[in-house]
């Protein structure tokens, strides 16, 4: 019985590798979907965010209500190319980096 199956084991096709262009061939649509998967995951959504947020900060006028990502509420008073001028308290005016205002405030958000 032994005899037999070792005879059989012995007869027994040996599988075939793929070659590296069968390799290759078979890899390449996993990546194209792993490369499709980060762009509209990761990278889409991150460039819409960041094409919102430099669209609001084009716009800024004076007299709007800002957030800045320090948690400052204020109003802005002066815009200029790279500062803009923020109205925290009574008398109380800040310069800040115009980077640094992360959105604008509604009339309901006190």
């Amino acid at each position: 019985m032994t005899t037999m199956m070792l005879q059989s084991l012995a007869q027994a096709p040996v599988p075939v590798m793929p070659s590296v262009g069968e390799q290759l061939v078979q890899m390449i649509p996993m990546f194209i979907m792993i490369i499709a998967i980060f762009y509209f995951v990761i990278y889409r959504p991150q460039k819409q965010q960041r094409q919102k947020q430099e669209d609001m900060l084009a716009q800024l006028k004076k007299g709007d209500k800002v957030v800045t990502s320090g948690g400052l509420w204020g109003t802005v008073t002066n815009v200029g190319k790279v500062t803009v001028t923020l109205q925290v308290a009574e008398n109380a005016k800040i310069k800040i980096v115009r980077d640094h205002i992360v959105r604008l405030r509604g009339d309901d958000d006190d």
